[in-house]
């Protein structure tokens, strides 16, 4: 679909059923979600997954409004599908996106779950606190040190094989380009006026998006529910797709 400053890659699976609307990590792309789409397809939904820009096939034009926002490029896939309603399920910097959209279109988002993400919380507090728990050593480690817990890295090579092919892919001249802001800054006093069903996901070994700072971003969502995810690090539905597929289903499911 072609948006301004970009022309935005997307795959949908069609079908009948309710739309989710899959958005994936900084690390990743729409390949990202592979572990999920067959059981949720399965299941009965429409799945739809894209990447966004600045990553994979979604590169920005040479012209045109740029870095331009998530939420607007999302908006804009929404309207081409003619979509109404729909969940999203969101993962790391792409939970940044959902909330985005979400506090921004309320009406549209069904559910909504955010995994592993710091969520573009504002609040100086909140800032404080995520600084000295994501100090620059832990930025400068190779990415699948960074990401990937080290359980899935020492029991499932293959996997972490695949994971940093797709990361790789991400990267057209080893650049995402510039970062996308909000359409305005998420704030706790936002994020409470929220009234659209939460699940908030985390991961207990997650190097970039800790328990205590998800936990903290769940406390200011109104009724939001919260799942720790057993040894997982920052890619906990790619290392832990059992698991965090059957806690997504159970609760896009009740509504």
């Amino acid at each position: 679909v072609e948006l301004p400053g970009v022309n935005l890659w997307f795959q949908d699976l069609r079908g009948t059923g309710t739309p989710i609307l899959f958005l994936h990590a900084a690390s990743g792309t729409y390949k990202s979600w592979e572990h999920q789409i067959p059981e949720f397809t399965q299941a009965g939904y429409r799945c739809v997954t894209y990447d966004r820009r600045g990553w994979g096939s979604s590169q920005p034009e040479t012209t045109g409004e740029q870095p331009g926002h998530g939420s607007t490029d999302l908006h804009g896939l929404v309207r081409h599908l003619g979509l109404d309603h729909f969940h999203i399920v969101a993962t790391a910097a792409g939970g940044i996106v959902g909330l985005d959209y979400t506090l921004e279109y309320p009406d549209e988002v069904l559910s909504l779950v955010v995994a592993n993400s710091i969520g573009g919380v504002q609040d100086p507090g909140y800032l404080e606190i995520q600084h000295r728990l994501r100090p620059s050593e832990i930025q400068a480690l190779p990415i699948e040190l960074r990401e990937l817990g080290p359980s899935y890295r020492g029991l499932n090579p293959e996997g972490t094989r695949r994971w940093m092919e797709i990361e790789r892919s991400s990267r057209i001249g080893d650049t995402h380009g510039p970062a996308q802001p909000t359409r305005y800054p998420i704030t706790y006093t936002r994020l409470e006026s929220m009234a659209i069903p939460v699940l908030v996901l985390v991961g207990e070994a997650d190097l970039l998006s800790p328990p205590i700072l998800m936990r903290m971003l769940a406390e200011h969502i109104p009724g939001s529910n919260l799942a720790t995810i057993g040894e997982a690090g920052h890619a906990a539905f790619w290392e832990r797709p059992e698991t965090c597929n059957s806690l997504v289903l159970d609760f896009i499911g009740q509504h």
